[in-house]
């Protein structure tokens, strides 16, 4: 049974910074993408980063670009997102996804478990 298990969330001010992460078990997690979606309330499910199964790609929404980092350590079978100059904004409720296959997507269907999220808040 595919379990991931998310910790790091929390209570930050804006420009502040969290580390998000991600502990899998029950499938070879070398072998799938992973990703990171966020759920603000009354909000549709976003994506926020993917990461290829060996980590050699990367990918991110505009939102994230360029202040939030994903990274993964196969040997730990954990994924990590590191979140700088953080914003408002960015309060939600963070997922962890695990891919059916290796490549990195923003498709949310093309992930086929999650974690139970943890929650983001950014104060102003």
């Amino acid at each position: 049974q595919v379990q991931l298990v998310e910790s790091g969330g929390g209570l930050v001010q804006a420009g502040g910074s969290l580390r998000l992460s991600c502990a899998a078990s029950g499938r070879t997690f070398s072998r799938y993408a992973m990703a990171w979606f966020r759920q603000a309330p009354g909000k549709d499910r976003d994506f926020v980063a993917a990461i290829s199964y060996s980590g050699g790609t990367t990918y991110y929404a505009d939102s994230a670009k360029g202040r939030f980092t994903i990274s993964r350590d196969n040997a730990k079978n954990t994924v990590y997102l590191q979140m700088n100059s953080l914003k408002p904004e960015d309060t939600a409720v963070y997922y962890c996804a695990s891919s059916r296959v290796g490549g990195a997507t923003d498709y949310e269907r093309g992930y086929d478990y999650w974690g139970q999220g943890t929650q983001v808040t950014v104060s102003s």
